[in-house]
């Protein structure tokens, strides 16, 4: 596990799974899907600031290269430019916390409320899951936790400073937020490396067994050719490489046989989808989910009253009914009295008039006929307050049969634009929910059996249709925002990659100008025991036979340190061309490199350092050979 900090200082966590991977490393793995991905931005035009250090301060006034490890790991503390204090930003870290913790299968319950203040043993529960995703036989220590934290938050690379004082007491206002941020970091990490393993790369770097290995050549030499030449027109003072970088394309186009058709269908397919899952968002601010369940339940709030009110017609209508078959009984009845009266009158009338009555008996008989006459009259009243009852019960039922009507047919109409009526319509699969105006009790249990079950089974299938296009939803939503980070990822590589180059670049032109300096000084110091060699020629007449061995011995020795420092300075060279090449994976090797560098370098100043020993050796002898001759 790398321990350098990490380059990402979003302040907003992240929401999908960072696949970091170079961009000029990535080897397509398919001819004919790589270029429908594979997109190389045009890097911006910038200004001269562009090629300042990356580790310390930039160039002086006098143009001189500073050397490439400034104040980068220096102890100066980062300040955090995430808003921890902001109510919000901490409720969506706790949303986010909470979600992976269940995602991930947290031993325990786990709910937004309680990690709103949690305590330290909850703390430290929380901490030990999220840090075994990383280290699977990691365990908790069990003393001083309030500085083993920290420690290991970086040592993991957090770049923000966690202290101890805070560690005592996490669930407390001023000091849980950062305790937060440092767990959403942990987070991020743990999606970090672990997406490489739980799905493809975006970009795979690894072959197949079957791979063509001179396709691989081929990229790589067109790899290195592009870079040598943005390189050179780079040193030449350019900031924009669009030529270059269309000709890089148009030849690995040309070498992966890229099918144009596809890629512009790919394209336009991407256009599309674009498109859909921007429409879907704004559909989505709207909390669709919400208003359809309500729309949901006062439909069915709707039915179930329509049921209710519809049994109560029912009731209702056999009521009036039975009241109707009762009336009509009655009314048969009164008509049948009536009858029986009028033959009553028939035949008292013609009793009347064949017999002598006495006038007590035409008393009688009048005080009898108007009785009659009032019972007569009494039962007509009856028999139009029956009539106007029945009259009134039957305008009651045919309004009660209109409003049915009209539900019904206002049932029917929804029905039509649900696509549910008639029976071979879309949405009806084959069952029949069209209710007719032929009333009847069969009818009615009918229409329940007919109607009711397969509604809601179509509300049950309706229901998981919309939850399988939800999830579809989120699931494109989440594909957009992982190929945002993508690109967003890429792009910063690539300013970071020549940001690299730059600094190589530097330090390059350093060592370049400190081996010249070194050549100019051995040449002055030729040219000085030239000088002596002469002064000792016109002075020595003995043993000028050694002295002249001696110094072709000296010169030898010179030409070979020579030799030996063209060596290494072609070494070095061709050392630091490498590093240019490797500076595109990762900073650490580059530093690794360098530093080998340096031990060479100083290797070199020693072996400098004893041909001066051996040069002020040689002029010692000089000198005591002087002596002798001047003592002789």
């Amino acid at each position: 596990m790398s321990r350098r900090p990490s380059s990402r200082y979003s302040e907003m966590p992240m929401r999908v799974t960072d696949n970091r991977m170079s961009l000029v490393n990535a080897t397509p793995q398919n001819k004919d899907n790589v270029f429908g991905k594979l997109n190389i931005p045009k890097p911006q035009s910038t200004t001269s600031e562009r090629r300042t250090s990356f580790f310390g301060k930039g160039m002086g006034a006098g143009g001189q290269r500073n050397s490439m490890f400034g104040a980068y790991g220096g102890p100066e503390k980062m300040k955090d430019p995430r808003p921890l204090h902001d109510k919000s930003f901490v409720q969506q870290c706790i949303k986010q916390l909470c979600e992976f913790l269940v995602e991930r299968g947290f031993p325990g319950s786990i709910t937004v409320k309680s990690l709103q203040s949690p305590s330290t043993k909850e703390f430290l529960k929380i901490y030990e899951f999220i840090y075994t995703l990383l280290e699977p036989s990691f365990q908790m220590p069990t003393a001083k936790v309030e500085e083993e934290i920290p420690r290991m938050l970086k040592d993991l690379g957090y770049p923000f400073a966690l202290s101890k004082s805070s560690m005592y007491s996490i669930g407390a206002p001023h000091t849980w937020p950062q305790a937060l941020g440092a767990l959403i970091w942990l987070i991020d990490t743990v999606k970090l490396f672990s997406g490489p393993r739980e799905q493809d790369l975006l970009f795979s770097d690894f072959s197949d067994e079957l791979c063509d290995l001179e396709e691989r050549a081929e990229y790589n030499k067109l790899f290195i050719e592009h870079c040598s030449d943005t390189y050179n027109k780079f040193m030449q003072g350019a900031d924009t490489f669009e030529d270059e970088d269309e000709d890089y394309l148009n030849k690995l186009k040309r070498l992966y046989n890229v099918d144009e058709a596809l890629l512009q269908s790919q394209h336009e397919k991407h256009a599309m989808l674009m498109e859909h899952v921007e429409r879907l968002e704004r559909e989505s601010q709207t909390d669709r989910l919400v208003g359809k369940r309500t729309e949901k339940l006062r439909l069915q709030a709707d039915l179930q009253k329509l049921q209710n009110y519809r049994c109560t017609l029912e009731a209702h209508k056999t009521g009036l009914e039975n009241k109707a078959a009762g009336l009509a009984e009655e009314l048969e009845a009164a008509e049948m009295q009536l009858e029986s009266l009028k033959q009553e009158r028939t035949r008292l009338q013609h009793i009347l008039e064949n017999q002598k009555f006495t006038p007590a008996d035409i008393e009688r008989i009048n005080r009898e006929r108007n009785e009659l006459q009032q019972t007569v009259h009494i039962l007509t009243q009856s028999l139009e307050e029956a009539e106007q009852l029945v009259w009134n019960e039957e305008v009651n039922l045919s309004k009660t049969k209109e409003k049915a009507e009209l539900k019904v047919a206002e049932y029917n109409k929804l029905g039509r634009k649900l696509k549910l009526i008639p029976q071979s319509a879309e949405n009806a699969c084959g069952h029949d929910f069209e209710i007719r105006t032929d009333y009847s009790a069969t009818t009615i249990t009918q229409y329940k059996t007919q109607i009711q079950n397969p509604l809601k089974n179509m509300m049950v299938d309706v229901e998981d249709e919309y939850s399988r296009l939800t999830n579809m939803k989120m699931s494109l939503e989440e594909t957009v925002e992982q190929v945002k980070s993508n690109i967003s990822d890429k792009e910063k590589d690539i300013k970071h990659l020549k940001e690299q180059i730059r600094k190589v670049d530097q330090q390059l032109e350093y060592d370049m100008q400190e081996i010249a300096q070194e050549e100019e000084k051995w040449a002055a110091e030729l040219d000085s025991a030239e000088t002596h060699k002469k002064r000792l020629e016109k002075n020595v007449t003995q043993g000028c036979e050694e002295a002249e061995e001696e110094l072709k011995a000296a010169q030898q020795q010179y030409h070979v340190v020579v030799q030996e420092t063209n060596e290494e300075n072609r070494m070095v060279f061709k050392n630091l061309t490498d590093i240019f090449s490797s500076a595109v994976n990762l900073l650490c090797e580059v530093e690794k490199h360098c530093s080998e560098q340096l031990k060479r370098f100083d290797k070199l100043k020693e072996v400098i350092r004893e041909d001066e020993t051996n040069m002020e050796q040689l002029t010692d002898l000089v000198e005591n050979f002087m002596k002798k001759v001047n003592s002789c």
